[in-house]
């Protein structure tokens, strides 16, 4: 059933203007070495409204319920725990690049054992660590749920994820993760969709820039994914990134045509071209129909009720007419398209068709 598809025509760059679109190089582009680290921590979740892990069940809890309570000089060790606010959890949070100790993250707290829901619950002070298993945060305050759910005795109405919750600022970073900006070493420009040509556009720009304010040269293209920079003498690194990263460029992107078969959904880039091709496409529908007959014997005379299947096949074939498509712009193929008055599907296994046919200049990515 695709109900109802929707089909997106994205223009890469817009049609309407005789130029074309810029991007800055902040925006393209990020420096090596610059990048969000990712900790993970284990904990408790206490104070949920009897929608807990049932301890029974969820061994792991009960250990680490009783583990804190001893910290804490309470001795349960020959108890039975029977409660049901509390909740194990698994805590991860991204510390962005250069945070400083003090700073606070937002954090992501995710249900454990097989509690229906975290809403009202407070996250007890848990130590988030690295790949390298160095605490480097402490996470704990009261887990915000945008799902919920609701039981009753014959039915059920869920919204969401109520198992899964986010705290905001609910972490403080304790230790400053190793690296400097300075100890970066040579700065290179990584492109976030490599491209040759964007590449050589890139340089381009710098090098202008530089030559005129600096009266050097200071970017060499490495690949098509990266380029060097030399900083010039008495600029810092922050102060040259701050100024090149404002620098514009004219993107290059490769001509692509995305399919999502599940949702009906096709984009098509601006350089998308085909070569001109007759089409055709029908419809073919199979209608099955199940209509069971009881048949009842007659009275007194011993038989017994059965029933007889009936089975009606009907067969539809919807023939379209056949249309010439193919246009060196986007505007032209859109319109080509639109004017047989598909329906997505159709769209998908067209295009796909034309690819096949070799009159698709695009990659085909199928999702």
């Amino acid at each position: 059933m695709w109900g109802r598809g929707i089909v997106v025509a994205l223009l890469v760059a817009a049609s309407a203007f005789s130029a074309q679109a810029q991007s800055r190089i902040k925006d393209i582009a990020s420096l090596q070495g610059v990048r969000d680290n990712q900790l993970v921590g284990y904990g408790l979740v206490v104070g949920l409204n009897g929608t807990g892990d049932s301890l029974r069940n969820s061994v792991f809890t009960d250990q680490s319920l009783q583990s804190m309570l001893d910290r804490m000089g309470v001795s349960v060790a020959n108890g039975t725990l029977r409660t049901r606010n509390v909740a194990a959890v698994i805590v991860t949070a991204d510390v962005p690049a250069f945070a400083g100790r003090g700073s606070r993250l937002d954090v992501t707290v995710s249900s454990l054992g097989d509690a229906s829901s975290l809403m009202g619950g407070t996250l007890v002070i848990t130590p988030l660590a690295g790949v390298d298993g160095v605490t480097y945060a402490v996470a704990q305050g009261q887990v915000a749920v945008t799902g919920f759910q609701a039981i009753g005795q014959a039915e059920t109405v869920t919204q969401g994820v109520p198992t899964a919750a986010r705290i905001t600022n609910g972490a403080i970073i304790e230790r400053e993760l190793p690296g400097r900006f300075a100890e970066l070493g040579p700065m290179v420009l990584e492109l976030r969709n490599p491209d040759f040509k964007t590449v050589v556009e890139m340089v381009d720009a710098v090098n202008d820039y530089t030559q005129r304010r600096y009266g050097m040269r200071s970017a060499t293209e490495r690949d098509f994914r990266s380029i060097v920079l030399s900083k010039p003498a008495k600029v810092s690194p922050t102060r040259c990134m701050a100024e090149i990263g404002d620098l514009t460029v004219v993107l290059d992107v490769p001509a692509r045509v995305v399919l999502d078969a599940r949702s009906g959904t096709v984009v098509i880039g601006q350089d998308v071209q085909i070569s001109t091709v007759a089409v055709t496409h029908g419809n073919l529908t199979v209608r099955v129909t199940e209509k069971p007959v009881v048949s009842q014997p007659a009275p007194f005379s011993k038989g017994q009720t059965t029933v007889t299947p009936q089975t009606q096949i009907g067969v539809d074939q919807d023939g379209g007419p056949i249309a010439v498509v193919g246009g060196t712009t986007l505007k032209s193929l859109v319109r080509g398209l639109n004017q047989m008055g598909l329906k997505p599907n159709a769209i998908i296994a067209i295009l796909q068709a034309i690819k096949t046919a070799g009159a698709l200049q695009a990659d085909l990515v199928v999702q």
